[in-house]
């Protein structure tokens, strides 16, 4: 039975800053108003940063022509990767140095959009990005960016933070600040078609984490909550579709505006441990961070749920699993935290992901540095259940 002083929403859930900064526009094909939306915000001279994988796909090409088609001169920067490094951004600013832009387009993954972002720091501020490691360390005005996602998991394109890996120690330096937001987020599913299966399993599985953890989350608001548990339901409805069926357009849309919202929520709720716990896999073990976080996530559920059950069971309530509409033939199947974690492990198994550690190569000799690393992130102190490096420690355990 669930407890319903559990999941009253007590004053501090209700207050908050809820000025939407992001116009979005969302739908097939909207790529070809990115012209004219950034002659909209006064452009003349667009920077579009983009990674390799996107010019190969075309949709570089197709983003530099609508923009050139619209009067702007158009600088192409294609250098961010996954995980963009302080290096990543240098280069960038060297490209454009000379360019003088005055709006940035980041057309890709979250790796692009972030990169753009970090880009926009240094242009405009100066300095490295050490030095806004933080929460509003800039002073002076951003360029107006425009967001254009690729893939279907950070929702990037409508947080205020820049995530960017330091060169030198691999450590992820979140680097926030209001302005740096987004002027127009651009989602337009037909750009998620081109996706390798690889990449749509790894982001699904990160928007995913994103909607579960800022659900409960100690930051989460009444406002986040909401785009939490309907991104939880565009999600759990979608995913195993897009895996199944790569070119279902639907269900590509639902995926897209599914992480969109969990993006948002991420905004005012933050994450939690079990991004704590994947950042380490990814700095140590080279780790695609949606198959760290995808793998850990089911333990911190667990985990959480001794605790916050009732917690896991309301945002249950709105999972949309294919199987879910199949419950009524199986009366014993678990339900809240327990069907939550068993799904995700079959969700990490049908994207061909490993569930254990050991399939990464890690070991319990490893534990105890993952752990040391695991403790002082700065999402773990968001989570709803006290964690340090001993839990930490524990929870890499079970994962083995």
């Amino acid at each position: 039975m669930m407890s319903a002083e559990r999941l009253t929403l007590d004053a501090s859930e209700l207050a908050g800053d809820y000025q939407l900064r992001t116009r979005l526009i969302h739908g097939p094909g909207v790529l070809s108003q990115l012209g004219e939306l950034a002659r909209s915000l006064g452009a003349r001279r667009a920077l579009l940063v983009t990674d390799p994988g996107i010019v190969a796909a075309g949709h570089a090409g197709r983003g530099h022509a609508y923009l050139e088609n619209a009067g702007l001169d158009v600088l192409l920067f294609a250098g961010a990767r996954e995980n963009p490094t302080t290096a990543d951004v240098e280069r960038g600013v060297e490209s454009a140095a000379g360019f003088a832009p005055d709006l940035i387009v980041g057309l890709g993954g979250g790796s692009s959009m972030d990169c753009a972002k970090g880009i926009n720091f240094i242009l405009t501020n100066g300095g490295q990005m050490r030095d806004y490691w933080g929460v509003d360390k800039a002073t002076r005005p951003m360029l107006p960016l425009i967001a254009v996602p690729t893939t279907s998991g950070t929702g990037s394109e409508m947080q205020s933070f820049a995530l960017i890996s330091d060169a030198e120690t691999h450590v992820k330096i979140a680097c926030g600040v209001k302005n740096t937001c987004a002027k127009i987020a651009v989602l337009d599913p037909e750009l998620t078609v081109t996706q390798p299966p690889s990449v749509t399993a790894l982001t699904g599985i990160d928007a995913l984490s994103h909607a579960i953890e800022t659900f409960v989350s100690t930051k989460k608001t009444l406002l986040s909550r909401m785009y939490s548990r309907e991104a939880f339901r565009l999600l759990s409805h979608s995913f195993e579709m897009v895996l199944q069926e790569p070119t279902n357009l639907s269900a590509r849309s639902a995926m897209q505006m599914g992480a969109c919202l969990a993006g948002m929520a991420i905004e005012s709720s933050m994450l939690g441990a079990a991004h704590a716990l994947a950042n380490p896999l990814t700095a140590k073990f080279g780790t695609a961070h949606g198959q760290a976080v995808g793998l850990m996530l089911p333990h911190v559920v667990r985990y959480n749920a001794e605790q916050f059950e009732p917690e896991y069971q309301l945002l249950m309530q709105s999972f949309a699993a294919p199987q879910r509409r199949r419950a009524s033939e199986h009366p014993n199947k678990p339900s809240g935290s327990a069907e939550l974690a068993d799904w995700l492990v079959s969700v990490l198994r049908l994207a061909g992901l490993a569930t254990e550690l050991r399939g990464l190569h890690v070991t319990a000799d490893h534990v105890s540095d993952l752990a040391a690393a695991a403790a002082p992130q700065w999402t773990g102190t968001f989570n709803p259940r006290k964690v340090d490096a001993e839990v930490l420690g524990r929870l890499y355990h079970r994962a083995l």
